[in-house]
C-alpha cells in the first residue's frame, strides 16, 4: 500500500481537491446529495468567508499515490469560545473512504493542531456555527438525505467512536404526513391569538415583499438562538451576506413573521425540499442547474421547517403555534404531502412535543462527539 501523506490545503488546486473529494467518496451511492458547489467555494475561501476573521482554521487532505483519499477541517471559533468561556476546538467537513488509517491520521493532526492552540477539548463535526451541517448521521440511513444536513456514510460513526470520542449532543429529524386537520388545542390557540389584535401576522407573496424583513429576521435570530448549542451570532456584514446568499432560494409563501407595536417579535422559515433539484443539477448552479432546482422546488411534496424564534418576553402566548400552523396551511395550499422538521436538538422538548402532536416521528439521528485533549 502506498504511503499515506497528510497535506495542508494551501493552493487553489488543493482547495479544489478538498471541495470535490466527497463526490468521489460517494460515487457509488446514487442517493447521495451533493452540496451546492458555489457555496462550497465561498465557504473555504478565506478572502470571501468573513467567518475566518474570528476563527482559526486549518484544511487538511490525505493523499495516497497522489490521489486524495480523505479530508478534514480543524477549527477554533474564538468568538464562540469567548462568549461561552470555553477552550474547545472543532473538527468538521470530514470525509474519507472506509479506511481507519486515513481517518486516524486526519483526526490526530487536527487534535495536535487544537492542542497547540491551547484547546482542552475537541468537538465535532461542528462548523463555524449551527447553520453548517452538524454531527455525523447515526440512524435513519434508509430515509432520503436533505439539504444542510450531514450526508456521511454509516461507517463514519464507527470510525470516530474507535478513536475514543463520546457523545456530546444528539439532534433528531422528524418526518410526518402534512395534517389536513389540526389538533383541537391548536384551534383554541389560533382563535385566541386571532382575536387578540395586539399581534399581527405577516405573510408574503413575493421576494420583493419579503426583502425589507430579512435583516430584522436575522437580528431576531441572533437574539432568540443565543442559548442554542453551537450558535454564533452574525455581525452586520454577515447578516447582509447571509441575506444576499439565501434570498434567491427562499420561497416567500413559507415565511411568516409576527409584529406587535410595529416591532418584529417572531419569525418562522420553511421551504420546499430542494434536494431532488440539487441532485439533478449535481450541485452546480450554473449554467442550467438553477433552473432544475427552481423547477423541482415547485414540484416538491415535502415541506422543510428550517428556522424559527420568538422573543423571550412573548413566548408561551401561542405565537409559535400560530406561525407553524400558517406555514402548514401554506404547504397544504401548495399540495405538499410531507413535513420534515430539519434538525432539532434532542433536549428541545417543547419543539419535539409539537411535532409529535401532529403525528411526526423521529426518522434520523445525528450526533456531535467530544474528546478531551
Amino acid at each position: 500500500m502506498e504511503e499515506l501523506i497528510i497535506k495542508e490545503v494551501l493552493t487553489r488546486k488543493d482547495r479544489r481537491d478538498f471541495i470535490y473529494l466527497p463526490e468521489k467518496v460517494h460515487k457509488y451511492e446514487p442517493d447521495w446529495l451533493p452540496p451546492i458547489y458555489m457555496d462550497e467555494r465561498e465557504l473555504y475561501n478565506k478572502k470571501k468567508n468573513k467567518s475566518y476573521q474570528y476563527a482559526d482554521a486549518i484544511l487538511l487532505l490525505a493523499y495516497r499515490d497522489k490521489k486524495p483519499v480523505g479530508r478534514i477541517m480543524g477549527l477554533v471559533n474564538n468568538r464562540y469560545n469567548a462568549i461561552n468561556n470555553e477552550q474547545h476546538g472543532r473538527f468538521c467537513f470530514m470525509e474519507c473512504y472506509n479506511d481507519k488509517e486515513v481517518f486516524h491520521a486526519l483526526l490526530t493532526r487536527v487534535e495536535d493542531w487544537a492542542r497547540q492552540k491551547g484547546m482542552t477539548m475537541i468537538v465535532g463535526p461542528l462548523g463555524f456555527s449551527d447553520k453548517d451541517p452538524q454531527g455525523f448521521q447515526i440512524e435513519g440511513f434508509e430515509y432520503p438525505q436533505f439539504m444542510t444536513a450531514p450526508t456521511n456514510s454509516p461507517y463514519m460513526p464507527e470510525l470516530i467512536e474507535a478513536e475514543g470520542y463520546e457523545k456530546k449532543v444528539d439532534l433528531v429529524d422528524y418526518l410526518g404526513i402534512l395534517p389536513e386537520k389540526f389538533p383541537p388545542v391548536y384551534e383554541k390557540v389560533l382563535s385566541r391569538v386571532d382575536s387578540n389584535k395586539e399581534y399581527k401576522i405577516i405573510e408574503f407573496n413575493s421576494k420583493k415583499e419579503l426583502k425589507p424583513y430579512i435583516i430584522d429576521v436575522l437580528e431576531l435570530m441572533n437574539e432568540t438562538f443565543a442559548e442554542i448549542y453551537g450558535f454564533v451570532p452574525l455581525n452586520d456584514k454577515e447578516k447582509t451576506e447571509f441575506a444576499a446568499r439565501y434570498l434567491p432560494i427562499l420561497d416567500p409563501n413559507f415565511i411568516k413573521v409576527i409584529e406587535t407595536g410595529g416591532k418584529l417579535v417572531g419569525f418562522a422559515v420553511g421551504m420546499p425540499d430542494l434536494s431532488k433539484g440539487i441532485r439533478d443539477a449535481k450541485g452546480k448552479i450554473f449554467p442550467f442547474g438553477i433552473f432544475k432546482i427552481l423547477r423541482d422546488s415547485k414540484r416538491s411534496k415535502k415541506l422543510l421547517m428550517m428556522l424559527g424564534g420568538v422573543k423571550k418576553a412573548y413566548r408561551g402566548k401561542g405565537l409559535e403555534v400560530l406561525m407553524g400552523v400558517k406555514i402548514l396551511q401554506s404547504g397544504i395550499k401548495h399540495k405538499m404531502e410531507m413535513i420534515d422538521s430539519h434538525l432539532v436538538l434532542e433536549s428541545n422538548i417543547k419543539m419535539r412535543a409539537e411535532y409529535e402532536r401532529i403525528g411526526c416521528q423521529v426518522v434520523k439521528k445525528f450526533r456531535i462527539y467530544q474528546k478531551e485533549l
